[in-house]
């Protein structure tokens, strides 16, 4: 498994966020290819300097807005250019869903309409910019799990498009509010903003919780510079984690998975050509496949072919299904599920050994159950009964043969 943690000390923005992101190898084509999609590459200009902030280097990133006299942008319209957009069905919903929360926080504090909302922070290109950016990056990464540490909303006050406005200003704290994201004030910051209402929204969306992993595996580092000058590094760092193996019961414990649901109605296949395409698509990668009748228009009688993808394979497996199958649509959705700790061993019993898997409950109980393959073979050549085995692994020693995996 790999996950992401972020560090922020000196707060959240969606530059530094952008900026973290490409210094941890994300390729810089994947952000414009997918702001080019938008039809914005005319709109904006980037800059990114290698450059240092009180002694660290890291990546500081600049938007430029081209546009002689940017519109003000409703809400409304920003969302029909980003629905309208070419991107993957996944990606488009995350973008959708950071200015989604964003636009009913500032509409719940100024007292509108969320489509009606029109403010700097929304409308502004380098929201858009930073926005797209970081959800295109994170969608390139597909981490399984990505956690931040409390950010600092600031203190004192803030000149903004609205006039000068209390810090955390309104929209960050009703952010938190309806999020449930713990902030803290940051009092050993100087006064002013230090998160930005684009970078908790990003992280309401992104982030599966707020703390530190007590135990980490460093892979790669990113780290994104803030524009301000501090008498410490203005630096938010994102490293990109794998899971080592843990011997402490306290993290041998159910895991948060994220998945990609991919759904076919079909109607127009044989029951063979239907068993065909799952097996192409268990073979190309998919976690796991289902199926199961349904009635579709006209009465006709169909099947509903189910697919649970990992993020990063949704790409690949959505060529399989309109390649190996008559499906002219595929739906595809964002969903996630709990996983308990498991691993893989044997079973001593009477007649031999019985391979078997080993599962953690969360209230620190060892399940284990033998492999239904392993049971045939020992019955077969015990001439026991499957039945009879079965009750004689009840209260069997399971020996693990690796370790716990997720």
């Amino acid at each position: 498994m790999t996950a992401l943690h972020i560090e922020c000390p000196t707060g959240l923005a969606g530059d530094m966020l952008l900026a973290a992101l490409l210094d941890l190898g994300v390729p810089r084509s994947v952000v414009d290819e997918s702001l080019a999609a938008l039809g914005w590459s005319d709109r904006y200009a980037i800059r990114v300097d290698d450059t240092l902030s009180g002694g660290l280097r890291g990546l500081r990133l600049t938007v430029e807005c081209l546009e002689q006299q940017p519109p003000h942008r409703h809400w409304a319209e920003l969302r029909g250019e980003f629905e309208a957009a070419p991107w993957p069905s996944s990606l488009k919903e995350r973008v959708l869903a950071v200015f989604s929360v964003l636009a009913e926080a500032e509409a719940a504090v100024h007292g509108l309409q969320a489509d009606k909302v029109h403010f700097h922070e929304i409308g502004a290109i380098d929201s858009v910019v930073d926005v797209v950016g970081v959800c295109a990056a994170l969608h390139h990464l597909s981490p399984e799990l990505i956690s931040c540490d409390s950010p600092p909303t600031g203190r004192g006050s803030v000149q903004t498009a609205h006039g000068r406005l209390p810090v955390p200003v309104p929209a960050v704290l009703e952010l938190a509010r309806r999020k449930e994201i713990p902030v803290r004030r940051g009092l050993d910051l100087p006064d002013g903003e230090w998160t930005t209402p684009t970078g908790l929204a990003l992280m309401a969306v992104w982030v599966d919780r707020f703390s530190a992993p007590e135990q980490v595996t460093p892979m790669s580092i990113g780290c994104g510079l803030g524009h301000r000058e501090l008498d410490r590094p203005n630096q938010l760092r994102i490293t990109q984690l794998a899971s080592a193996p843990c011997s402490q019961s306290s993290e041998i414990r159910p895991r948060w998975q994220r998945l990609v649901i991919q759904e076919a109605w079909i109607d127009d296949a044989s029951p063979e050509d239907v068993a065909v395409l799952i097996q192409v698509l268990r073979e190309g990668g998919a976690i796991d496949v289902a199926s199961h009748p349904i009635q579709m228009k006209k009465g006709r009688a169909g099947v509903a072919v189910v697919a649970l993808v990992a993020p990063g394979q949704a790409k690949a497996l959505r060529e399989l299904w309109f390649t190996a199958g008559s499906t002219i649509g595929l739906r595809e959705r964002e969903q996630g599920r709990w996983l308990l700790p498991r691993r893989e061993g044997h079973l001593q019993t009477p007649w031999g050994d019985l391979p078997a898997k080993q599962v953690r409950r969360p209230d620190g109980r060892d399940t284990a159950k033998p492999e239904l393959e392993g049971l045939q073979a020992l019955s077969d050549s015990s001439g026991t009964s499957i039945a009879v085995l079965r009750e004689g692994c009840q209260g069997a020693i399971f020996t693990p043969d690796g370790e716990w995996s997720w």
